[in-house]
């Protein structure tokens, strides 16, 4: 049986990982009760940027 893998640009998951860590920076500037609202994004882009799932 044959699995297949599908490519993910590491590129994209590392484009998303910087643009949800800026919103996140900014919630917490602007809206700190708000701020863990961002935090699965980043994280979740990160794990899959360093390819750690």
């Amino acid at each position: 049986m044959e699995t297949t893998t599908s490519k993910r640009s590491k590129a994209t998951d590392w484009l998303l990982f910087l643009v949800s860590t800026v919103i996140f920076f900014a919630m917490i500037v602007y809206v700190d009760e708000w701020f863990w609202v961002a935090m699965p994004f980043m994280l979740t882009y990160l794990v899959r940027a360093l390819d750690a799932m």
